[in-house]
């Protein structure tokens, strides 16, 4: 398209990718695979981005943002012919020890907040399992997680303010005062606008934590004991679950020394600056896996207890030694619903030919059911449904579709079924108002 090559000659070809073998690796991110992009645009500042958004709406080209592509929904990928807006070469990152805030710029890698603010005794907490090869920029379009969210929040936990850019080129910087426009755009998936600064609030580092590892027959008896634990008070800075094929996969992969009989493993911190509360918060979390039946290794140092947590870390490389593919959920239940729900998602999972892992942020109700398969020879309708199950029984319990990887494309149909009409019909009339075009991430979040 000779349009583009103009936008190529205003932005420099470092910028503007236009051949095709350069394209190609833009159509996918961590779970899905879409259109060849008519171009990727890599800015390196906020005017790169408005000049890509000016042109975009001239010409007619919807236009998707992008990270690192690690993302679990879709949200990155292009579902028709656009400009992918990689983010990645905006790197800026300032640690104000004073303000205890961070600045960074969307393509900042999640890790590298923390270890830049480590010199002060600060650090960043939203930490996703992808947190060295997930950006800023991605986290904040997908509200991310992470183990500590439980405790620590989320991603827009930490948001003070946001620069953003609308379809039109505007340039807007927000604080969370009055009508909070910067918690609209976290977890827009890129639907209204292109994040291009971020304020972000720093904790210090909590002085001590310690780790335990509950070893379970089933899977049901360790959310039990997650339930009992959160009702007596618990509030642990981590609390992580594997189930049995996960424990497998990651010892068959990474020789990590796990107990492969074990029905689920529990991984638990406890964190603060009171030795003395952190100590019995863990034997709390000790007491409840073991009236559930556990049994509880307490970890005797810090390298033992960075080994138990690598291999949580280690879960989602270790599954596609099982299956090539995987259809990856990411439902909310309340915690009092738990064993309720476990039950009922490998119920459903029995129905079908695929194995089904599941794992996630269990202290926050936060399941990650994920559905491996070859697409090769399987049945990929038959994946959806197994899928749509899922999400319905999490709605059924009254939780919701999605905690930290977003909706994307990937549980874009299930919408219809999550929220009514009246309020579809707002979250349209918000995108209208931001978006008049349809032209940002169209195919994403939101059904037809």
């Amino acid at each position: 398209m000779a349009a583009l090559e103009s936008l190529r000659q205003a932005l420099g070809p470092r910028k503007v990718l236009l051949d095709l073998a350069d394209r190609i690796l833009y159509r996918y991110d961590a779970i899905d695979t879409g259109v060849t992009p008519l171009a990727v645009v890599l800015p390196e500042t906020t005017q790169d981005v408005v000049e890509t958004l000016r042109f975009a709406q001239r010409a007619g080209i919807p236009v998707v943002p992008r990270g690192s592509a690690s993302g679990l929904s879709g949200g990155a990928v292009p579902v028709t012919e656009a400009i992918v807006l990689a983010t990645n070469r905006m790197t800026r990152l300032k640690i104000d020890p004073e303000r205890r805030v961070a600045y960074a710029q969307p393509g900042v890698v999640t890790a590298r907040v923390s270890e830049a603010a480590a010199p002060y005794g600060l650090y960043y907490p939203p930490d996703p399992a992808s947190y060295r090869q997930s950006t800023i920029g991605g986290n904040l379009a997908e509200n991310a997680g992470g183990p500590q969210c439980f405790k620590k929040g989320v991603t827009g936990d930490y948001v003070l303010e946001l620069e953003f850019v609308t379809a039109d080129g505007a340039v807007h910087r927000v604080g969370r005062e009055a009508y909070d426009i910067a918690g609209l755009l976290i977890g827009s998936e890129g639907t209204l606008g292109v994040i291009t600064d971020s304020v972000l609030r720093l904790e210090p580092r909590p002085r001590y934590t310690r780790t335990l590892m509950g070893v379970f027959a089933e899977l049901e008896a360790l959310a039990e004991a997650v339930a009992r634990a959160v009702r007596q008070g618990a509030v642990p800075a981590k609390m992580e679950f594997m189930d049995r094929r996960c424990v497998r996969a990651v010892e068959e992969a990474f020789a990590l020394g796990l107990p492969t009989e074990a029905g689920a493993l529990l991984l638990v911190d406890t964190d603060g600056d009171d030795l003395e509360v952190v100590e019995e918060e863990l034997e709390w979390m000790a007491e409840a896996c073991r009236a559930a039946g556990g049994v509880v290794r307490v970890a005797r140092d810090a390298a033992e207890a960075a080994e138990l947590w690598r291999a949580r870390r280690a879960v989602s490389p270790a599954l596609g030694r099982i299956r090539p593919q995987r259809m990856n959920e990411d439902i909310v239940v309340p915690r009092s619903k738990l064993p309720a729900v476990v039950r009922e998602i490998l119920a459903a999972a029995e129905r079908y030919p695929f194995p089904l892992v599941l794992f996630g942020h269990i202290g926050d109700g936060n399941l990650h059911p994920n559905i491996l398969y070859d697409p090769r020879v399987d049945d990929t309708r038959a994946v959806m449904e197994l899928a749509h199950e899922i999400a319905r029984i999490a709605l059924q319990h009254g939780g919701v579709l999605s905690g930290e990887h977003g909706i994307g494309t990937m549980k874009r149909p299930f919408m219809r079924e999550a929220l009514d009409e009246t309020t579809l019909g707002v979250l349209r009339d918000l995108k209208r108002a931001l978006d008049p075009e349809g032209l940002l991430n169209p195919g994403k979040v939101l059904p037809d």
